[in-house]
């Protein structure tokens, strides 16, 4: 576990960060959070952030013009840090600069992260990454660039605060943020609750088409890349859809899956406390949360169904 993180990281000159593929609101914060954070200390030193290009709803925090999506570096980097990253085959393109860094560092709150790097910090109980950057970063560097970024992913990982992830460390360290005087409200209805006309579609048709199965504990829907390409939606488009589902009543898991390629689907799944779905996530190669996770799978629709129905019948029937 990391005390210290400025002495962790040492006096670099240069640093890359990076954070998981497809990256959400809290990979998000934490990358730019950690940016802007760094920027601070390392007044003179090369930061780089090495990810996708997330979603426009996040071009108001600092750092979203620097991001390289070609993840090419010319040479050594002094420290690499991983961020709400759960393997470091999900840094992907970012991976062989990970590994090929003088020093490289994990900070994470997946329950599925092993650990890895030459130093790594996992803290499960923690809402997000973005609380336990909170937690690690020293007041005389922070300000509200730092500030919006960490609130930001604080409030994608919780649910804007509903979800039971969210403990009183969560809150203190949002005491901690708030200070700074942005506005937390904006930031929620824009990058949370704010839909475009086109993703409103999308999730209507996904909710119009879902399936309730398991005698109505258990809900699914899925997108195929047809369908993507009608409407002229990507994967950052699709964010939300499961949580939605999630809250239908009588529902213990929820299933939201779209097509990556031939018989090839990203699956995301929530749990409202009866299944852990990170368990069940990394039986087929993937991870989470107890009650968000998710993973990659082969099949078509009802081969996935039907695989993941049978480790989530499994642990209800033991609560049984």
């Amino acid at each position: 576990m990391i005390k210290n993180l400025l002495e962790e990281i040492g006096s670099p000159s240069t640093i890359g960060i990076a954070g998981h593929i497809r990256p959400d609101g809290d990979c998000v914060g934490a990358v730019f959070g950690l940016y802007s954070y760094l920027s601070n200390v390392y007044k003179d030193a090369d930061i780089r952030i090495f990810m996708e290009e997330p979603a426009e709803m996040f071009s108001f925090l600092k750092g979203y013009d620097r991001i390289d999506t070609s993840f090419a570096y010319p040479g050594q980097l002094d420290v690499f840090i991983a961020l709400d990253c759960g393997d470091v085959d999900r840094l992907e393109g970012a991976k062989k600069l990970f590994l090929g860094a003088k020093r490289s560092i994990c900070i994470d709150h997946h329950v599925s992260n092993q650990g890895y790097g030459d130093v790594f910090h996992v803290a499960p109980d923690a809402s997000s990454t973005c609380e336990i950057l909170t937690y690690m970063f020293e007041d005389k560097y922070m300000d509200e660039d730092v500030a919006k970024a960490l609130y930001t992913g604080i409030a994608h990982d919780t649910g804007v605060f509903r979800y039971s992830c969210s403990g009183p460390d969560t809150f203190t360290a949002l005491s901690r943020l708030v200070k700074y005087g942005f506005d937390g409200s904006k930031i929620t209805d824009e990058t949370f609750y704010r839909k475009t006309y086109v993703q409103n579609q999308i999730l209507g048709r996904s909710l119009l088409e879902s399936i309730l199965f398991m005698d109505g504990r258990c809900i699914a829907s899925s997108i195929d890349r047809r369908a993507m390409e009608f409407y002229g939606v990507d994967s950052r488009d699709l964010e939300g859809i499961v949580n939605q589902l999630q809250v239908t009543k009588g529902v213990e898991v929820a299933i939201f899956m779209y097509e990556t390629g031939t018989l090839e689907y990203k699956v995301s799944m929530r749990s409202n406390g009866r299944v852990d779905v990170a368990k069940v996530a990394s039986y087929f190669g993937g991870g989470g949360h107890v009650r968000a996770a998710g993973c990659n799978m082969n099949g078509t629709f009802y081969d996935v169904l039907n695989n993941l129905s049978e480790h989530i019948e499994k642990q209800l029937e033991d609560q049984e």
